[in-house]
């Protein structure tokens, strides 16, 4: 599903709705996810799932095509953790 699938989605299901406030209200839904997630935050979404920012270290990698050693450097990154309630929703 795409970003216009989204709003295409939205559109149809809010009555009274343009299609342009439609992808006004996708894209600040978005850039507020994206801003919070900037910012260090973790995204609660009830009924949805948690999206969790990580602290990875430092570890030594492997460079495949060479075999050369390499540092893989310190990152964040973003993992999602679905609800029980979505959990159960796939595996019913």
């Amino acid at each position: 599903m795409t970003k216009a699938d989204i709003i295409d989605k939205v559109y149809e299901s809010v009555p009274g709705l343009s299609k342009r406030e439609a992808a006004d209200l996708v894209e600040a839904v978005f850039a507020t996810l994206k801003k919070t997630i900037e910012n260090g935050e973790n995204i609660k979404i009830s009924g949805f799932g948690n999206f969790i920012i990580r602290e990875k270290s430092a570890r030594p990698g492997r460079n495949p095509k060479t075999g050369e050693n390499i540092e893989i450097s310190t990152r964040r990154v973003l993992t999602f953790r679905p609800s029980q309630i979505l959990k159960k929703t796939l595996n019913d």
